[in-house]
């Protein structure tokens, strides 16, 4: 006797009659279709569908960060599914391409239709700016409300939820300060490295000094090396890096700092592959949200110049101060400051060479 198998069906599987059935047109409705609106809908879905991708992996990522120790093949995941977000973001800001071959005039079709319909009210990318780390005394705000005011229910109470708990950036900091290079032995990074910079300082003003300048130009070269020396200073000494948290210039603790470095520094290190590629995956995630912001200003500038937002913004001008305060991992991508050339570069006792050439349990 034949036993009969159950198959799945395409169109059933991805529920595509839910799906294409999802195109609703207000402009139809209204009495005269606008035929961009068809684009304008299906290409803010995708938007949707693809954030709801990002949110998959980034609370994949945070519940491997938050398991109290962290392997490396867990690191490798992690590099692989940041890997992944990066390159789903290139693909939202090519969209923006897509979208832009509506006109102004075709938009102006159908855009009264929308109001107050805005991208504020979009719940899953407000999501995903609070679970990296973007919480609210960090946003610039619009009309004196709170960015979740646009919500209601279990969707805003979810908003509300996530401002009080630890953020990927959080996470990443404590698992920073947890990576145990910083003093092993007889080996104090800090203190090595500090000599370094100051033996590169020194060099560079001795350079000077024997070149063919005139005294005003060495003088002026010496005083920006020593300025450069000042910043270094502020950055090896704990103390003042706490005021700077303080007051808001920094947000990446100490600890965090230097493992941070640390990680850039020694790269080439078998153990210390993953999280370089791990810091370099989040700096480039920030800076591709950050193209996003940025392309998605330039389209409502050639679409919009002025006009004010549909959600009651200041439209464009809204936009533009969100491109320059709503960064993340700005700290991260700063240690390339930091950076010193390999030549300066303190030599690893062997014993730590060969822990760094292992897996090491972090």
């Amino acid at each position: 006797m034949s036993e009969k198998t159950s198959s799945v069906h395409y169109i059933n599987y991805l529920q595509l009659n839910k799906i294409l059935d999802a195109q609703g047109l207000i402009s139809d409705k209204e009495g005269k279709a606008a035929h961009e609106e068809m684009l304008f809908i299906i290409i803010h879905q995708t938007y949707e569908l693809w954030f709801k991708q990002i949110l998959h992996e980034i609370e994949s990522i945070m519940d491997l960060f938050k398991e109290e120790k962290i392997d490396e093949s867990s690191v490798g995941v992690v590099v692989r599914r940041m890997d992944r977000v990066n390159k789903i973001m290139t693909t939202l800001v090519g969209q923006l391409d897509i979208l832009e071959t509506m006109t102004s005039l075709d938009f102006l079709d159908f855009r009264d239709h929308l109001s107050p319909a805005s991208g504020f009210q979009s719940h899953q990318f407000r999501k995903l700016e609070v679970m990296l780390g973007l919480k609210i005394e960090k946003r610039h705000q619009f009309g004196g409300c709170p960015y979740h005011s646009q919500f209601e229910g279990e969707k805003k109470e979810e908003i509300l939820d996530l401002e009080e708990s630890s953020s990927l950036f959080n996470l990443v900091e404590k698992w920073l300060e947890r990576i145990p290079f910083l003093n092993m032995g007889d080996f104090d990074f800090s203190q090595k490295y500090e000599g370094a910079v100051n033996e590169m300082l020194d060099k560079e003003i001795a350079g000077i000094k024997d070149a063919n300048l005139t005294e005003e130009d060495k003088s002026l070269r010496i005083r920006m090396i020593d300025e450069n020396r000042k910043y270094f200073e502020r950055v090896l000494d704990e103390k003042i890096h706490k005021e700077a948290i303080e007051s808001g210039e920094t947000s990446l603790s100490y600890k965090a700092t230097m493992s941070a470095l640390l990680i850039n520094l020694y790269r080439d290190q078998p153990i210390l592959h993953l999280p370089y590629q791990l810091l370099r995956g989040l700096v480039e995630m920030d800076h591709k949200i950050l193209t996003w912001r940025f392309r998605h200003v330039q389209m409502v500038e050639k679409m919009l110049g002025q006009k004010i937002g549909t959600g009651g913004s200041s439209g464009q001008g809204y936009l533009k101060k969100t491109v320059d305060k709503h960064k993340l991992f700005t700290d991260l991508a700063n240690i390339a400051t930091l950076m010193i050339s390999r030549s300066y570069l303190p030599e690893l006792p062997q014993n730590i060479k060969d822990t760094l050439g292992f897996n090491y349990t972090k």
